[in-house]
């Protein structure tokens, strides 16, 4: 198996969990916890900021000592927008599940920005949809570059079953401002029926990193550079939750070369 693809521990409790240490890098980190109604998950910010994203069920939740009630609404990621908290560095966080509940921890270095904990409800997110035809597909912006944050950028994505996405490839992997940004990234993937399965390739210009996986229900996929476009197979839809962080908050990507005339075709 590849190296970059990171396979859930199981059904319960922390299932997956990626740290700048495990993967030898400097800035993302990412959880997927489950749990059952009545079950609580809790953890310090120290000096790391947070988003808290509800991939499916409810929870009650506090953040920094304030009690911001229940949180949550659908019960599964292809269905609406999920509710989201950010919790700044120095502070922490707890959320105790009233229904079955996945909840995606997303964390990057905090900068001392001061920000206050917020609560990112599914009125506040803006939606697109890009591309056409065979590579369209469904764009949630949680945490985009013009909301406060210090580090952490944080989008979901929905692929229609048989498309493309994260495509035509682009990188961004270079601290080349305004040109590119540098951004490490984890792709979290979930299909719809769960039983099925798509694809992923990360890779360089030069090949030096060159990484084709299957990606099947639950999966994260470490995006450390290169390229890394994704497609699902037919009768299956794609979710992902993607989480990116750099020594600059800016999403700027290059396009590799030979591809780009699909933009215009």
């Amino acid at each position: 198996m590849s190296h970059l693809k990171i396979r859930p521990s199981g059904s319960h409790g922390r299932v997956t969990r990626v740290t700048p240490q495990s993967a030898g890098w400097t800035y993302v980190g990412f959880e997927l916890h489950r749990l059952q109604a009545g079950e609580s998950v809790s953890a310090p910010t120290e000096d790391r900021e947070a988003c808290l994203v509800f991939v499916t069920g409810k929870g009650q939740v506090t953040a920094d000592g304030q009690a911001l009630g229940e949180l949550g609404q659908r019960m599964s990621p292809f269905e609406g927008k999920p509710w989201s908290v950010y919790v700044p560095q120095g502070s922490g966080w707890s959320v105790t599940a009233t229904t079955d509940l996945e909840l995606a921890v997303c964390t990057a270095p905090g900068l001392g920005g001061g920000l206050p904990v917020r609560v990112i409800g599914p009125d506040a997110l803006g939606q697109e949809i890009r591309g056409k035809g065979s590579n369209v597909r469904h764009v949630t912006n949680i945490l985009p570059e013009t909301e406060p944050a210090d580090s952490l950028l944080v989008v979901e994505v929905i692929t229609p079953a048989g498309n493309t996405s994260s495509y035509p490839p682009h990188k961004h992997d270079q601290d080349d401002l305004p040109h590119e940004s540098y951004l490490e990234e984890t792709y979290y993937h979930r299909l719809n029926p769960p039983q099925g399965f798509g694809f992923q390739r990360v890779y360089t210009d030069d090949r030096s990193l060159d990484e084709a996986m299957a990606i099947e229900d639950g999966d994260v996929v470490l995006v450390p550079r290169g390229y890394h476009p994704c497609a699902t197979c037919h009768g299956y839809d794609l979710y992902y939750l993607n989480v990116m962080a750099g020594p600059k908050r800016s999403w700027k990507f290059h396009n590799a070369a030979e591809h780009e005339w699909l933009l215009k075709a």
